[in-house]
């Protein structure tokens, strides 16, 4: 009863309605945002002493210096975050520095998601720098990470989620609900709030891929308490309502505004949108009204799926949507290599005795057990032959990983193989990487998550700019602004096109031909794809799409071109000096 009363009040809109010395990627709280955000979450406290709790008492009356806050910010500012390209004093990362009588700092460490990657390494970087000056007996630094805060014009229930990912694919049956469990337990696992909303109501998945502890639908307020399993939280259709929608398409639309809505999801650092497949209006709506930070793409190695993944790409690009990584799903098969080794005993056998017999001082009793000797041998040779080897069978072919790099550059592409307990944990109700948390594919779930939370907080936090392309008439020649400065030329950028009909996919040998491209070629539009590549279509009727970071790789190659070019010219001129 309590489920029918439910969906017709969501239906009839009743219910009311987130460097030098460190190399490897962190997520932080830009200057701004600290500044905004008062209320910090605790993650966890770490102490470190340089020389032991024991002789605190012998070396606590090194003298503090006045400016000791200084000195310390100073040499934590060598600490770099490479994603937010700056170091983590002046992104406002520390804060509460204190020191107490023994000489002991404090300081906590403030980070955009308590998912951070490398948060152990941070804390051992402010541990050894720390420790490194004369008036200091150790270090404690307490991670913390900043409370989440949503758009103005989210949905009420979302008003405390960080970040809102969408896992997505163009067609079903490619495993994106099993993508989105996986990935939304294993941001779990590195210390993150995180929840599933299941937004397919033709044919929810969750409930079918995750048993929840305690299945009775409980109120907060007029609002739905989500389901739980462990710390994710959960939310689908088919948690509250038996079986699979049947409504037309505005009502669908109607049905998941008001659900989202009517959760309280409380604070979450990501909410994971299982999105249901396709690139129409459902899926745009979702994309506009949920104001999504990010998507993941789900696909399988074929043909036609790299061509949805392309539709998808388009589709998040119309919302502003970067698309940060793609899963490629059943991308091969392991299986134990064979050795293939055909050998005729019989014969092998009778070799060995017509080569015995030919010696006379071997009796044909020793003979023959030396020949049975050497079969057994050849026998147990052949049968360990790449014994323990896997070997991946692609059965849906090589897949498109370098076409995503090269075309629409989409660095993060990983591979997930045909196994069945992945199949077999989505049946069960238990997520695979719990119940396999130690196996290759869950080091691949594990990968993804940290890929999400580094490139989410690069989208939510970077200042750096992407290039700005434009094209300049009279000068006849692309100029690059922002991060990177410089200008090519147009026939020169649309000869390095690796479109696949310019570039042959599998052997990446070129197929356009340099000198069939003029001079006077020129750029008609051009315009950003996503937040990794621009789109320009040329005067000779193609289109062509480039990373970012093939044009800073260009701009590079010019730049270094220009350099040499001026030391010869410079040598030339002090050769001609001393001949003179």
């Amino acid at each position: 009863m309590m489920k029918t009363i439910l969906i017709a009040a969501v239906l009839c809109g009743t219910v009311s309605a987130f460097a030098p010395a460190v190399q490897q990627q962190s997520r932080g709280l830009s200057a701004a945002n600290q500044l905004k955000h008062h209320q910090v979450q605790p993650i966890v406290s770490r102490k470190a002493a340089s020389d032991g709790d024991n002789n605190n008492d012998v070396v606590a009356s090194a003298k503090v210096p006045s400016d000791w806050q200084a000195q310390i910010l100073s040499g934590l500012s060598v600490i770099i975050d490479p994603d937010l390209n700056a170091d983590i004093v002046s992104l406002g990362f520390v804060q509460n520095l204190q020191i107490d009588d023994s000489g002991v700092v404090s300081l906590d460490l403030c980070l955009t998601t308590p998912a951070c990657p490398i948060k152990d390494l941070f804390v051992q970087q402010c541990q050894d720098i720390i420790n490194g000056l004369a008036f200091t007996r150790g270090a404690q630094v307490t991670l913390t990470a900043q409370q989440n805060e949503a758009p103005t014009a989210a949905p009420l229930g979302m008003s405390q989620i960080g970040a809102v990912i969408a896992v997505s694919s163009c067609k079903g049956g490619v495993g994106k609900s099993t993508t989105a469990v996986n990935l939304a337990f294993a941001l779990e696992g590195m210390g993150a709030k995180v929840g599933i909303f299941d937004a397919d109501v033709y044919g929810p998945s969750l409930p079918t891929m995750v048993d929840v502890d305690d299945d009775n639908v409980k109120f907060v307020g007029r609002q739905i308490a989500p389901l739980k399993r462990g710390g994710v939280s959960l939310m689908s259709f088919g948690y509250v309502n038996e079986g699979s929608a049947v409504m037309r398409g505005p009502m669908v639309t109607q049905l998941l505004d008001q659900f989202l809505s009517l959760t309280n999801w409380g604070p979450l650092d990501y909410l994971i949108l299982d999105m249901p497949p396709g690139t129409g209006d459902i899926q745009l709506t979702l994309s506009q009204r949920l104001n999504i930070t990010a998507a993941v793409i789900v696909t399988t190695p074929q043909e036609l799926s790299f061509v949805d993944v392309e539709r998808g790409v388009e589709m998040f690009d119309t919302v502003n949507v970067p698309c940060i990584a793609v899963v490629e799903n059943m991308a091969y098969f392991e299986k134990e290599k064979s050795a293939n080794v055909e050998v005729d005993y019989v014969t092998l056998t009778d070799q060995f005795l017509q080569v015995l017999k030919e010696r006379d001082d071997i009796a044909d009793e020793v003979a023959a057990d030396v020949v049975s000797s050497l079969v057994a041998t050849v026998k147990e040779n052949v049968q360990n032959t790449g014994k323990g080897e896997i070997e991946k069978i692609r059965i849906f072919g090589q897949g498109h990983k370098r076409r995503l790099s090269e075309q629409w550059g989409i660095e993060h592409t990983f591979s997930v193989p045909l196994v069945s307990t992945i199949a077999k944990n989505g049946d069960s109700g238990t997520p695979f990487i719990l119940e396999n948390p130690s196996s290759p594919q869950a080091d691949t779930y594990k990968e993804l998550a940290k890929v999400v939370a580094r490139e989410t907080s690069k989208v939510l936090f970077s200042k750096a700019s992407r290039p700005n392309l434009s094209y300049q008439s009279e000068d006849h020649a692309i100029r690059v602004d922002g991060m990177d400065h410089g200008t090519l030329s147009p026939a020169e950028l649309r000869r390095e096109c690796r479109c696949a009909a310019c570039v042959e996919e599998l052997t990446g040998k070129q197929i356009l031909n340099p000198e069939s491209i003029p001079e006077s070629i020129q750029p008609m539009s051009l315009s950003p794809t996503g937040n990794y590549a621009v789109s320009i279509d040329w005067s000779d009727g193609h289109r062509s799409l480039y990373p970012y970071r093939q044009i800073r790789s260009m701009l590079a190659s010019k730049n270094n071109n220009n350099n040499d070019e001026l030391v010869d010219g410079n040598t030339e001129k002090e050769k001609e000096t001393i001949q003179m």
